[in-house]
């Protein structure tokens, strides 16, 4: 699944009445790549992905030439930073050919300068796979395979409206794992009329693998989707609560720890791309609808492009496809820090929120003394993490610190 982060809105507050952003380091820097289209748009999704019509050969090349200049149009804002890793999303990333994407991540290394060991992503359909294009896609600079498995059953997967069946999803693992030093699972769970031994299944099936990260997501219903429209018969909410319950501990049990909201992971296997969101990294964020995050000095801001793929081409070709600029007020640091960090089970030390806003622990209160005293977040001085109360009401716990 792409990993678009969405925020919550802001309360409105006079600008006159706000601190300035005062920062004393940048963050780590990342690049989120967004490919809009798909094969088939899937009944659940409401990230920004668009049926494929007529061929992959007609847009790929333009749409390319505009992720290119779109990357360009960034580099002032960004300039002598070093990327630690790239995450190219979708849609369907894997409807192109290796020969873009290599030319993709050629003109990004061309551009800005990497950390040696940077980590380079890939969301993948088993749909679209066989043993070439993967091998392509290796040897064009992709070191981590994302594969959108979802479920291992025929029956599952096309009552989700997938374009793969179980066999598919075997052998895009199998010819993974040869390629790839790192691949992630995404899985899904609470499946329409899903049973408990077809979760178990599921689980038994992916943990064949060994796997070193998987992500594992509850199904919901999503506004502007056909399933919130025409919802399906769902496993209720005490069955729901079992399966979670049951992959945690299997997933426990086999060496992955639950290290983020939806991910799990062997120790040093985490995504360096998602981890570096939840800690309130940067990030550049070129493709239609792709969202970023870049600090400066003084200014931390936020840019959306225009979502849909001919808008974003055609604003591309004449100049600039940023729909809007959001500067983030030193006064809505706490709350956007905090819904990144308690994501993550290890939460944030103070150092970090310091570093990232330019803040202190004072900036924090009354928040953080309400949420400690009702048991929700690490009584630590040093260290904001929740407990395992506020595990299970983060979102409860996020909202705390909304002003």
């Amino acid at each position: 699944m792409s990993q678009i982060i969405q925020f919550h809105p802001r309360k409105k507050v006079e600008t006159s009445s706000r601190k300035a952003v005062s920062l004393t380091a940048l963050p780590p820097l990342a690049l989120y790549v967004h490919i809009p289209w798909c094969v088939k748009k899937c009944p659940y999704c409401d990230f920004n992905s668009h049926e494929l019509k007529g061929d992959v050969e007609d847009w790929e090349a333009p749409y390319i030439d505009a992720l290119i200049r779109d990357l360009e149009s960034n580099l002032p804002d960004v300039w002598g930073r070093r990327l630690v890793s790239v995450f190219i999303g979708g849609g369907t990333p894997s409807v192109l050919s290796p020969v873009a994407i290599d030319r993709l991540l050629a003109a990004v290394r061309a551009r800005l300068p990497q950390v040696s060991d940077m980590e380079v992503t890939m969301e993948a359909n088993p749909g679209t796979l066989d043993t070439a294009k993967l091998a392509g896609f290796r040897d064009a600079g992709v070191t981590r395979l994302s594969l959108g498995v979802q479920s291992f059953d025929d029956t599952l997967l096309e009552r989700i409206g997938r374009i793969h069946n179980g066999r598919q999803a075997h052998e895009a693992l199998e010819t993974a794992y040869r390629l790839f030093d790192k691949v992630n699972l995404d899985i899904m769970f609470a499946l329409p009329s899903q049973t408990m031994d077809d979760l178990k299944r599921d689980v038994a099936a992916a943990l064949s693998y060994a796997p070193t990260h998987l992500s594992y997501y509850h199904l919901t219903l999503e506004p502007n989707t056909y399933f919130y429209r025409y919802p399906p018969i769902l496993p209720d909410d005490e069955l729901a609560l079992d399966m979670q319950e049951h992959i945690e501990t299997e997933l426990a049990t086999a060496g992955l720890r639950h290290y983020e909201v939806s991910a799990y992971a062997k120790a040093g296997h985490e995504s360096v791309h998602n981890t570096n969101y939840w800690q309130f990294g940067d990030y550049i964020g070129i493709g239609a609808g792709a969202h970023g995050k870049i600090s400066q000095y003084n200014r931390i801001f936020r840019q959306t492009r225009f979502k849909h793929p001919q808008a974003y081409l055609d604003t591309m070709a004449t100049g600039s496809a940023v729909e809007s600029t959001l500067d983030i007020a030193a006064d809505d640091l706490p709350f956007e820090f905090m819904l990144n960090a308690l994501r993550l089970r290890n939460g944030a030390t103070m150092n970090e929120f310091m570093a990232a806003t330019g803040l202190t622990v004072v900036d924090l209160e009354p928040a953080l003394s309400e949420a400690r005293d009702k048991g929700l977040i690490d009584a630590s001085v040093d260290v904001l993490r929740v407990t395992d109360l506020g595990w299970r009401f983060l979102s409860d716990v996020q909202g705390m610190f909304l002003r």
